[in-house]
């Protein structure tokens, strides 16, 4: 019999919003409209119908992983109607982008990914990070990868690294995992830590900026309160928000910044 977690009464999730916002690029998307992707260690199909959401190849015991991976305990409508009320605009991008989520990804993995991301496009990101994968993480079944671990990847030299194809990234992505599994960074301490000394802790990693660190703590560390500006968000900002400080969204900046870059990336014609 097959292993699946079925979850009732799911709104405000959208699985194409969720997985192609740049959050994460680990979830491919199937023929039928399901998405298949790997979480820490896990391989699973995620699949919503209506209301139901189920994730197939997923154990009964790990339910409480699956629900805080995807925020499912977050009232999102909650959060929306807060938010609107903040501008017209941002009422109008929670509407359009209603089935965004945050995701509460591996904290290592989110550093290893957006150091990737750097100067990238999404095609390329996603095929580095296959590549990682395949190369050296573990099989968890056939021909599927988990992402690789700190340790694992610390005892590589960029000459191993060759074969993903990252570039400069290369001694990015060794400096990050020695690091992290020296214990020179705590990846989890950081989750306690006021903001601005969280970030400060990330940028001490080769390659680490503000923008990475940002995207480290809303995607790695579920810090709603960060808001990830590219150049993208940026002119976002100036244009439809008058230039305002993104600290007017309060706890929920993370989500507004989702509803903010899907909602502009998907009206060019904001910005002529």
């Amino acid at each position: 019999m097959e292993q699946k977690i079925i979850f009732e009464n799911i709104t405000d999730l959208n699985l194409k919003e969720t997985f192609h916002c740049g959050q994460c690029f680990r979830f491919a998307e199937n023929e039928d409209g399901s998405f298949s992707g790997v979480v820490r260690g896990r391989a699973v199909t995620a699949e919503k119908n209506g209301n139901t959401f189920i994730l197939h190849g997923a154990k009964e015991a790990d339910r409480a992983l699956w629900e805080d991976y995807f925020d499912l305990h977050r009232d999102y409508g909650d959060v929306k109607r807060k938010l609107s009320d903040v501008h017209p605009i941002m009422k109008e991008a929670a509407s359009y982008a209603s089935g965004i989520r945050i995701l509460s990804q591996d904290p290592f993995e989110a550093l290893i990914t957006f150091i990737i991301s750097q100067n990238n496009n999404i095609k390329r990101i996603t095929g580095i990070i296959d590549r990682l994968c395949i190369c050296f993480g573990e099989e968890i079944s056939a021909n599927v990868y988990a992402f690789p671990t700190a340790e694992a990847l610390a005892a590589l030299t960029e000459d191993d690294l060759t074969p993903i194809r990252a570039g400069f990234r290369h001694k990015y992505i060794l400096d990050a995992a020695k690091k992290v599994s020296a214990g020179e960074i705590d990846l989890e301490s950081l989750r306690g830590l006021p903001y601005e000394d969280a970030r400060h802790e990330l940028m001490k990693i080769k390659g680490v900026g503000i923008k990475v660190a940002d995207c480290v703590l809303l995607y790695g560390l579920h810090r709603l309160d960060a808001f990830p500006m590219d150049v993208w968000m940026k002119r976002a900002m100036k244009e439809l928000f008058d230039g305002m400080d993104p600290a007017i969204f309060g706890e929920y900046a993370g989500i507004a910044q989702q509803y903010i870059f899907h909602y502009s990336r998907m009206h060019p014609e904001l910005f002529k």
